[in-house]
């Protein structure tokens, strides 16, 4: 059986999405949605899609199509997600999952009403690196878990380029900041590798007060660009977090963590890839090495990308995507799914809670 794609945004969707879908035996990618009609029609001319739709709710009700891959604005998101999973639809949704908690819980709530699968485009455990370092975790190359830092801090509005399409980052209720946006991402590989967390203590707030483009134009930004927050996992590990999306000269990401028997690293300088993010690592009476991935975590059979694939993000992509058709014909459980969704955001929403109050938050009083 084809199952049958339609995509929201013609944008990151037609670039990174696409190409994903399209590398996956047994799916087809048949109809895209845009705001307007003249766009919707001439993203699909472009990209050769048979079907254009302009009203994404129309799209989730069409007895044709059996996937819906959400993207645009979390604000804008959330009805289009609650009426694809009302139409019985299975969801590929972008990450921030929803625009806050109260939205995050209605879509929860929908979602295990409805016998859908549904993914969450957070696809970094995905990558070569990434699943190696899960599976010397698993194999105990660390020991008991101790401590470490993950930091990802990119620079994207320093110095603002008018042309960049997410400069809208900079306004106040469309669902982003960078602990949402960066952050969540960070955060499904933190609970991925780590298992849940318990408690935090956090700080978000703003740093780059205002954004100066090249012609001397400025935006004021009404979202937060830095967040530093303590998590405490149930393991006993310890670890700092950074996000920010206003660092200059910045890190990109890394994940340093320690334990009883070693120390793995994960790096890469910016966005992690398939390509660009190493792994290193070493053990007592040793020193830290490059690790080697491999070929197994690079080339995937039945998948018509690999890890050198461009765009970078879609070979991940489309390891996420074949798991959850997997999912869809029987198989094992996909990942991340909305059950690791409703997490991530109860995580963030502890964030927002602790800044705001300044204090410790356990996760299971996020309710």
């Amino acid at each position: 059986m084809v199952l049958r794609v339609g995509i929201v945004s013609a944008g990151w969707g037609g670039f990174a999405h696409l190409p994903a879908w399209r590398a996956i035996p047994g799916v087809e990618v048949t109809a895209i949605c845009t705001s307007r009609q003249e766009t919707a029609e001439a993203a699909a001319a472009r990209l050769s899609i048979a079907r254009p739709f302009w009203d994404a709710e129309a799209m989730c009700a069409d007895p044709d199509i059996d996937i819906i891959d959400c993207g645009t604005r979390p604000s804008v998101r959330e009805p289009m997600v609650l009426a694809a999973l009302a139409n019985g639809k299975h969801v590929y949704n972008a990450s921030p999952h929803a625009p806050d908690w109260q939205g995050a819980k209605e879509i929860d709530a929908a979602w295990r009403g409805s016998g859908s699968v549904g993914v969450v485009d957070a696809f970094s455990e995905w990558i070569p690196a990434h699943r190696q370092m899960k599976a010397m975790l698993d194999e105990g190359y660390l020991g008991r878990p101790l401590g470490g830092s993950c930091h990802f801090s990119i620079s994207l509005f320093n110095t603002p380029d008018k042309r960049f399409p997410y400069n809208w980052f900079a306004e106040a209720g469309q669902g982003v900041s960078a602990v949402r946006n960066n952050g969540s991402h960070a955060l499904y590989m933190l609970l991925h590798l780590f298992g849940p967390i318990e408690e935090l203590v956090a700080d978000d707030s703003q740093v780059l007060r205002e954004w100066v483009f090249a012609d001397g134009d400025t935006i004021i930004p009404e979202t937060n660009d830095l967040a530093n927050v303590i998590l405490r996992f149930a393991s006993g590990l310890t670890m700092q977090m950074q996000i920010s999306w206003s660092m200059p000269l910045h890190i990109g990401w890394l994940l340093d963590v320690s334990g009883e028997k070693g120390r793995l690293i994960a790096s890469s300088p910016t966005f992690p890839t398939a390509r660009d993010c190493t792994l290193r690592g070493g053990q007592l009476g040793g020193s830290i090495e490059t690790i080697a991935i491999p070929d197994a975590f690079k080339h995937v059979p039945g998948i018509a990308l690999d890890w050198q694939s461009e765009p970078q993000p879609s070979f991940p992509m489309a390891l996420s995507m074949q798991c959850m058709v997997d999912a869809i014909r029987g198989g094992t459980a996909p990942s991340p799914d909305f059950a690791d969704a409703l997490e991530v955001e109860r995580i963030q929403e502890a964030i927002r809670v602790s800044s705001a109050e300044r204090r410790w938050v356990r996760s299971a009083d996020i309710i």
